[in-house]
């Protein structure tokens, strides 16, 4: 019987945020942003660990986070702290340290993501790397509408001959909320995202990165929503 591959969640965590000032801990609908994924991931029982890559132990402190038998919160060296350091450079120091046969990484920022989603990204991605037809997974959205440049010369579609936008051409954006990869595909290409990636496409409400204040309130209203759906808590 093969055994269960050992899967580690890397959630790095900065105390420190550019356009959202303490975003990481600020209170999001009821609870400090952080503990909306942590407690997902917390839920995910595929995952055997959760790695916190951090500058800010005290701050976790104050909030009663410590280590735990699932939770596991590294102090980040100083030579990769700082809001322009590369996060393959805070993954790569994790991978390095932690073991484990699938890596998981996600953002504090992504607070609506659900343990059906994390699941069934994680079956994928086992399914595919089984088949050795993927060595890693990112989550994107499908977008099929009209794009310009800023010269306003159309970059899809001809505007002399509109088709409907479900007829055009489906890109696929990368919107930072999931990412599943090994210490052979990380060390292939020194990033997240190995040699030979699939996507999965997420469900888009599932999907709000916060990354500045607009973000945030569009997330609070998303999160509402879901909550008086019962679909998070």
């Amino acid at each position: 019987m093969q055994a269960k591959p050992k899967i580690v969640a890397l959630l790095p965590m900065k105390a420190n945020s550019e356009r959202v000032k303490g975003k990481n801990f600020r209170e999001f609908r009821g609870k400090p942003l952080f503990r909306w994924i942590l407690d997902t991931l917390l839920e995910v029982q595929e995952i055997d660990q959760v790695v916190i890559n951090t500058d800010a132990r005290h701050i976790l402190a104050e909030h009663g986070l410590v280590d735990s038998d699932r939770i596991l919160i590294r102090d980040r060296k100083p030579e990769i702290c700082g809001d322009h350091v590369s996060m393959n450079l805070v993954l790569a120091d994790d991978v390095a340290t932690v073991d484990a046969d699938i890596y998981l990484m996600t953002h504090t920022t992504n607070p609506l993501m659900s343990v059906d989603t994390i699941s069934k990204a994680l079956s994928a991605f086992a399914e595919r790397k089984a088949q050795g037809t993927a060595d890693s997974l990112f989550t994107v959205d499908k977008v099929q509408t009209r794009f310009y440049r800023r010269d306003c010369s159309p970059v899809n579609h001809d505007p002399d001959n509109l088709i409907p936008t479900q007829h055009l051409e489906p890109w696929y954006e990368e919107n930072s909320n999931l990412y599943l990869f090994t210490r052979n595909s990380f060390g292939k290409t020194n990033a997240r995202i190995g040699k030979q990636p699939m996507m999965y496409e997420a469900p888009r409400i599932e999907s709000i990165d916060i990354d500045d204040q607009q973000d945030w309130d569009f997330a609070v209203i998303a999160a509402l929503y879901l909550q008086e759906q019962g679909v998070v808590k």
